[in-house]
C-alpha cells in the first residue's frame, strides 16, 4: 500500500481521538451498522479530498464498512491531523496522502495520488480534486501545476478513458466547492453528476452556522489567547457561516460589525442587532477581522493600510484568497512568526498587523475544526449521498443535484432520536388539509 503521511507511529493517538469524536456521532454510527449488513458500496473505488480530521476518520470507517475501497488526500495544506492520518493507514489499511503543512507541490502530488486510484466516486471539499480531474479530461494543461500535468500527459489512452468514463458521480462538502461546480455546470463542462452535500439543510443550517461559528472562535483564541469581550470583531460575509461566527463573537462580549455586498443579508444583519458598514469603514475600527465570504480579496491592501496597530486578521473561508496576502506583503517592511500560527507584518507606517494560520481556514489551521456532533450530520449526508449515487447514477444528468429531501429528513429524524427527542406527526385530517385547496376559513 502506497501512502504519504508524517509519522506512522502516531496511529494509536489518532485512534483514541477518533473514538472520542465518534462518541458524539450517533447518526453516522447507525448508518455504519446498516452498511455492515447490506454492503451497498461493495466494489466501489472512492477517492476523497477532505480535511483529514477525527470526524473524517469516522466517515472513512463507515464507507469502508459499506464495502468501498478508499483513498484519501487533504483538501487544505494546514488542515491535516497527522495522528489521524497515521491511524487510517495503520489500522484501516487506507492509502492516505496528507501531511499538515505540506507545500503546494506536495498538495497536488497528493491529489494526483487520489486520481491515480481511478475512482468511481469522488468526495470533495472545495472541488480541487474534481477541478483537477476536469483540467485533465478537457486537456486544459495550462491550468495544471507542472508535476500533475506531466503525470496526466504520460497516461496511456486507455488509462485516460478509464479515468474519465469510470466516474459515476461525486459529492461536494462546502460552499466554495459548490460555487465552482455550478460554474462548471453552467459552462457545460461538468462530466458527471455531483450532489451538493453542503446545501442539505442538515448540513448548512448546523455545520456552517454552529460548527463554523464555534470552531472559528476556537481557532482564533488558540492562536492568540486574546480576550474577545470589549473588542470590535469584524465579520465579512453574513451567510450561514457568518451568522454563526457573529453569534458566537457577540456571545463572548465582542461588538460585532458585519460587512456585506448582498443588501438582503446586510439588512438581516441589521435586524439581528449588528452594525453594518463597508470594509473601508470597518478597517479603521476593528480589533479582529475574519472573512467567511467565499470570495476573493475581501480584505485588500487599502484596508490593511487603514487598520490600527495590532489588528488581528483571519480567514475561515475555504481558500486563503479572501485575504490579499500579496498586497499585505507589499506594504510590509518585515514579517516574523511571533507564536504558533501568528505572523507579525510590520508596515511601512510602523503599525503591525497579525495574520493567523497563513490566511487559511483558522478553525482547522490552529484548532480542530467543527465539533463532532455537527459533523455527524454532515458526514451522514456524505455517506447516504454516495449510496444514492451508486443506486441512481444512470438516471442522473451531468448536473449539480441537491441532497434528496428524503435523506435530509431521515438524518434529522435520526439525530432527534439519538437525542431522545420525539416530535408530533401529522394526523390524516392535517395531511388532507395541507394537500387541498377547497378548505379555507
Amino acid at each position: 500500500m502506497d501512502y504519504d503521511i508524517k509519522d506512522i507511529s502516531l496511529a494509536e493517538r489518532g485512534r483514541l481521538r477518533m473514538e472520542w469524536a465518534e462518541m458524539a456521532m450517533p447518526v453516522l454510527k447507525a448508518i455504519r451498522s446498516r452498511f455492515e449488513r447490506e454492503k451497498p458500496l461493495q466494489g466501489i473505488r472512492l477517492s476523497a479530498c477532505l480535511h483529514v480530521t477525527t470526524e473524517t476518520a469516522a466517515l472513512m470507517r463507515t464507507l469502508k464498512t459499506g464495502g468501498a475501497d478508499l483513498c484519501l488526500c487533504a483538501s487544505n495544506p494546514l488542515s491535516t491531523q497527522d495522528d489521524v492520518a497515521a491511524y487510517l493507514v495503520k489500522d484501516l489499511g487506507m492509502p492516505v496522502f496528507a501531511i499538515k503543512g505540506e507545500d503546494s507541490k506536495t498538495y497536488y502530488d497528493h491529489i494526483q495520488a487520489a486520481l491515480s486510484f481511478f475512482p468511481h466516486i469522488t468526495m470533495d471539499d472545495g472541488a480541487d480534486l474534481v477541478s483537477s480531474f476536469h483540467f485533465i479530461a478537457l486537456e486544459k494543461w495550462e491550468d495544471l501545476i507542472p508535476s500533475l500535468r506531466d503525470w496526466a500527459k504520460a497516461l496511456s489512452p486507455s488509462q485516460r478513458q478509464t479515468m474519465i468514463h469510470g466516474l459515476l458521480g461525486g459529492t461536494e462538502e462546502t460552499t466554495t466547492g459548490v460555487i465552482r461546480l455550478r460554474s462548471m455546470e453552467r459552462s457545460g463542462v461538468l462530466k458527471f453528476p455531483v450532489i451538493a452535500v453542503n446545501d442539505a439543510e442538515t448540513k448548512h443550517f448546523f455545520d456552517n452556522r454552529y460548527g463554523t461559528g464555534q470552531s472559528t472562535i476556537d481557532g482564533i483564541l488558540r492562536a492568540t489567547n486574546r480576550l474577545l469581550a470589549g473588542s470590535i470583531f469584524v465579520v465579512s460575509g453574513y451567510g450561514w457561516c457568518g451568522r454563526g461566527l457573529a453569534l458566537r463573537a457577540k456571545g463572548m462580549g465582542a461588538d460585532v460589525v458585519i460587512t456585506e455586498v448582498n443588501p438582503l443579508r446586510a439588512l438581516e444583519a441589521v435586524m439581528d442587532g449588528y452594525r453594518v458598514m463597508t470594509m473601508e469603514e470597518a478597517s479603521e475600527i476593528g480589533d479582529f477581522f475574519c472573512t467567511v465570504s467565499g470570495n476573493v480579496n475581501v480584505i485588500r491592501r487599502e484596508h490593511f493600510l487603514r487598520m490600527k496597530d495590532g489588528a488581528i486578521v483571519a480567514n475561515s473561508g475555504h481558500f486563503n484568497v479572501e485575504l490579499d496576502l500579496i498586497g499585505l506583503e507589499d506594504i510590509s517592511v518585515s514579517k516574523k512568526r511571533i507564536r504558533d500560527f501568528v505572523e507579525e507584518f510590520h508596515l511601512q507606517s510602523g503599525r503591525r498587523i497579525y495574520l493567523l494560520g497563513e490566511g487559511r481556514l483558522v478553525n482547522l489551521a490552529s484548532a480542530e475544526g467543527h465539533p463532532s456532533s455537527v459533523m455527524d450530520m454532515s458526514f451522514a449526508n456524505q455517506a447516504l449521498s454516495v449510496e444514492y449515487l451508486i443506486k441512481h447514477h444512470q438516471d442522473l444528468q451531468r448536473k449539480v443535484y441537491p441532497v434528496p429531501e428524503v435523506i435530509d429528513q431521515e438524518i434529522a429524524r435520526m439525530k432527534l432520536l439519538s437525542m431522545g427527542i420525539r416530535i408530533d406527526q401529522l394526523t390524516k385530517e392535517q395531511e388532507h388539509y395541507l394537500a387541498s385547496w377547497e378548505q379555507g376559513t
